[in-house]
């Protein structure tokens, strides 16, 4: 069985973000990026699937500029056998990352496809889900467990309730949750390995996408700074202080 894993170059997780002086977006000048956190539980649970026997080949994908190779090559390291780059150079929004994508997976014919359940920057968790609205697959969506087994993947997701078990008939779409799995390192070996894998590079005209903007970013603008507390010497106080100038109870 194959595995496709899409993954998205984002602004590292220990990084504080700055806003353009103009409010168009994020400054991405001299900003080390990574790829998406829950990516790399993606590739990690993929990676994991092909070192127990259940998957044969993992495939990482991304959507974007040349540089998306940096963490293609990153996901070799950790494990996947070859890679595909879909060189866009404007930003892509999700129903257009599911199109490519979509494209992508009329091409592998995996058996599996594994996404993050979302990115870091824009935080829509959209992508999979309109993925496998595209594709036509069952999804199981945030997943804290994961087992294959006789064409089907039984998929524990975290809901607000708790836990909700789905079985779903293989090919089918998993968007991965944090408590998944606990990503490994790549080591020195496997990232000098990475090197000489394939990473294939490929257009949106060469899938036969094309591309539209739907949706305009008018502004992009930092939270207000918060007040700092203070102390107050008793328990009248805080309520007069919750009263009168919070006005969060009456």
């Amino acid at each position: 069985m194959k595995v496709l894993v899409p993954v998205k170059r984002v602004v590292d997780a220990n990084v504080k973000v700055r806003v353009k002086p103009d409010k168009t977006g994020v400054d991405l000048n001299n900003v080390k990026m990574a790829v998406n956190p829950f990516c790399e539980i993606a590739i990690e649970e993929a990676v994991r699937l092909k070192e127990s026997g259940v998957a044969t080949e993992v495939v990482a994908v991304s959507v974007g500029a040349t540089n998306c190779q940096e963490q293609l090559r990153t996901c070799l390291a950790l494990g996947a056998d070859r890679a595909i780059l879909v060189q866009v150079d404007d930003a892509v929004q999700p129903l257009g990352v599911a199109k490519l994508l979509k494209a992508i997976f009329d091409k592998e014919q995996p058996g599996l496809v594994l996404f993050g359940k979302q990115s870091i920057d824009g935080d829509n968790s959209q992508t999979g889900q309109m993925f496998a609205a595209l594709a036509g697959l069952p999804q199981g969506t945030f997943a804290s467990k994961l087992t294959v087994a006789d064409g089907k993947a039984s998929v524990v997701r975290e809901v607000d309730g708790g836990l909700q078990t789905v079985e779903l008939k293989l090919p089918a779409v998993i968007t991965t949750d944090l408590r998944l799995n606990e990503p490994r390192y790549a080591s020195l070996p496997n990232i000098m390995k990475a090197k000489k894998k394939p990473l294939d590079t490929v257009s949106p005209a060469d899938l036969g996408v094309e591309l539209k903007t739907t949706v305009e970013t008018v502004s992009v603008e930092p939270p207000p700074e918060r007040k700092a507390g203070i102390k107050v010497e008793s328990v009248e106080q805080l309520v007069d202080k919750l009263r009168n100038e919070a006005k969060v109870i009456s």
